[in-house]
């Protein structure tokens, strides 16, 4: 647990430690009940294996499970977990001047080196008696996992601690890619990443093949560990994260890198590159 104690670290010391948002820690949101969150928990399943699906969607596959549920209640549930479907929608609105969004740089770019193209994303983590939410970044050409930090909040302060991480640990992407979500087009991070000459591309919007790369990270990381165990505390939450993106990073092997794990890829990568 995170302690404020003299002797001890700092509390920014201890929540970098403990990959937990600094923005969130002192939040205490108010939490669904059990019934509340186990339909989450299935509307999370149901996004992530029909993406397109949208609230009439997903309310017809809850009442065919068995689960009838009218559809402004998912719609206020989906708000709550920050997700949406990623069918193409009308472009009904413009966005604020406070937030602009940035024009999508990938497509038909050879991606063939490490540190070219970064991406990030979030995502919704059911928990036993709660949900917190995590963002990771990753390295496209390699697919390794620089950064990430868990949150009780949507705030874009757990966004910019993953980034400035990923940053002191990694050095700087030519460009970074995110979907066009607050916490992203956001002057807190835009200007992070402005201000270090590294070039913004957003998603199109309603277009998760955009971003492909995370949204298969997440598909991995819900179904291999997050839908196993159920979390009692962000911390554990944290540690049973935190020890499936050292698997995934150092022992598990992707046949698009040659069958090399994406932490020894990198690796040998920018060897290559500094040599």
């Amino acid at each position: 647990m995170v302690k404020a104690d003299d002797q001890g670290p700092s509390m920014r010391r201890q929540c970098e430690l403990l990959s937990v948002s600094r923005s969130g820690l002192y939040y205490e949101p108010v939490k669904p009940d059990g019934e509340e969150l186990e339909l989450m928990r299935r509307i999370d399943e149901l996004h992530l294996e029909h993406p397109f699906y949208g609230s009439r969607s997903v309310a017809r596959e809850l009442g065919n499970e068995g689960a009838p549920v009218n559809r402004k209640r998912v719609q206020r549930l989906m708000r709550l977990m920050g997700i949406e479907s990623n069918a193409p929608q009308p472009n009904t609105s413009k966005p604020s001047a406070e937030h602009p969004v940035y024009p999508y740089l990938l497509r038909g770019l050879r991606i063939e080196r490490p540190n070219q193209v970064w991406a990030a994303d979030i995502t919704y983590i059911p928990m036993r008696r709660g949900f917190a939410y995590l963002v990771a970044i990753i390295d496209w050409h390699t697919r390794r996992v620089l950064a990430w930090r868990l949150s009780n909040t949507m705030e874009a302060g757990f966004c910019v601690e993953a980034l400035e991480e990923a940053l002191a640990r990694f050095g700087k992407p030519e460009i970074f890619n995110t979907d066009q979500g607050a916490q992203f087009t956001a002057g807190e991070f835009t200007g992070a990443l402005l201000g270090r000459g590294i070039k913004v591309s957003m998603d199109g919007k309603g277009r998760y093949v955009d971003n492909i790369f995370v949204e298969r990270l997440w598909r991995s990381l819900k179904y291999e560990e997050v839908y196993l165990y159920p979390y009692d505390t962000l911390v554990e939450a944290r540690d049973r994260i935190g020890r499936y993106f050292a698997f995934f990073n150092e022992r598990r092997r992707h046949t698009a890198l040659g069958h090399q794990t994406p932490a020894s890829f990198y690796d040998a990568a920018m060897a290559r590159e500094a040599a």
